[in-house]
């Protein structure tokens, strides 16, 4: 198991990393194994697609991310928490910003490996609310994770062009964002609540 796991990060650093050099539409599958220097038949055994190796590169970055515990300081709001979890994701994709600068390049023509991707994009960012203690699940947690991904998008384009050594830009970038979509969710939270109160009782409708 430990032998496969690092043969896929391997293939995954690899196939990032010629990306950022040539282009990852470009890059080819015989590319990364000639790279890498392993077989094609090591790249199958393990990703049998290029959309397949943007998941492990999806789930690798989910797991440095996730395999920091909290603090556990209860003086922390949810906002605050969510903004250290994102940050965390941004410093462990620094290596790879070539890369991914190529890849979101081209992925905007494929509107195929967009799709196939989509659903490894939306469980990361579940894992990233529920590791900032913001549940995921249901209805409401479709909702966060729908405006989770708009204010990572967002600043992910920031960030691809954030030269500043403390990434202070995406740090402005994703604070902004943050208090954008906690006004929103308190306006329409207030919003219900007077319809919640208007609501007759059960004892109103059965007087």
């Amino acid at each position: 198991m430990a032998k496969k796991a690092h043969l896929s990060r391997h293939i995954v650093d690899t196939a990032i990393k010629l990306a950022g050099e040539k282009g990852w539409r470009a890059t080819t599958m015989a590319d990364i194994a000639a790279a890498a220097k392993i077989s094609l038949a090591d790249i199958y055994s393990v990703f049998p697609t290029k959309a397949d190796i943007l998941r492990g590169f999806t789930q690798q970055i989910d797991e440095v991310v996730l395999a920091v515990e909290p603090d556990g300081d209860e003086g922390e709001t949810h906002r605050d928490r969510l903004f250290d979890v994102m940050m965390r994701r941004f410093d462990a994709l620094i290596p790879y910003r070539d890369g991914l600068a190529s890849i979101s390049r081209d992925l905007r023509g494929d509107p195929v490996a967009v799709a196939v991707t989509a659903c490894s994009f939306r469980r990361s960012l579940g894992w990233m609310l529920e590791a900032a203690g913001i549940p995921s699940d249901g209805i409401a947690g479709a909702l966060r994770i729908k405006g989770l991904g708009l204010v990572y998008l967002a600043v992910f384009r920031v960030w691809l062009k954030d030269d500043s050594a403390d990434l202070s830009r995406t740090m402005a970038a994703l604070d902004a964002r943050l208090r954008q979509a906690e006004q929103f969710s308190n306006s329409l939270r207030s919003r219900r609540e007077p319809r919640r109160r208007e609501r007759p009782s059960e004892s109103d409708v059965t007087a």
